[in-house]
């Protein structure tokens, strides 16, 4: 799958569906459904990229929308919170998967005052949101 390949929530839902049922040890160290700051002992290279949930030739992903998609209540730091691509954070979201048990992380560089923070999500099928409408049509 190519590095620039462009990601719907389908795909995702799809492609994070053929994860090994149990993940390695070093993804087993990684956070399980919500978002988190990357660890440092986080082996980079054990994730490849494959593609992104924005589509460069857009624009400037930080442009994009800031607005948050949680129809059943949840918060950015929740666990069960829906994995909506058109949404803030997806939509500055790179695409990962572990090349040993095939687990799909989001990533993405959470940008504040001075510093900047990246941060990670692993993606379960179950929480990618199908449904959900582009940002101001709710």
């Amino acid at each position: 799958m190519p590095e620039d390949k462009i990601w719907g929530a389908e795909a995702l839902r799809d492609v994070a569906a053929q994860a090994h049922t149990t993940p390695c040890p070093s993804c087993a160290t990684l956070p399980t459904t919500g978002w988190e700051t990357v660890p440092v002992s986080l082996d980079r290279q054990r994730l490849e990229p494959l593609g992104t949930l924005y589509d460069p030739q857009a624009g400037n992903p930080l442009e994009a929308t800031l607005e948050e998609y949680h129809p059943q209540h949840t918060r950015y730091w929740s666990a069960d919170a829906p994995i909506a691509p058109a949404w803030f954070p997806y939509n500055r979201c790179g695409v990962w998967r572990c090349r040993t048990c095939a687990t799909v992380f989001l990533r993405y560089a959470e940008h504040g005052g001075y510093f900047e923070e990246e941060r990670i999500r692993r993606v379960v099928p179950a929480l990618v949101d199908l449904t959900a409408p582009a940002p101001g049509n709710t």
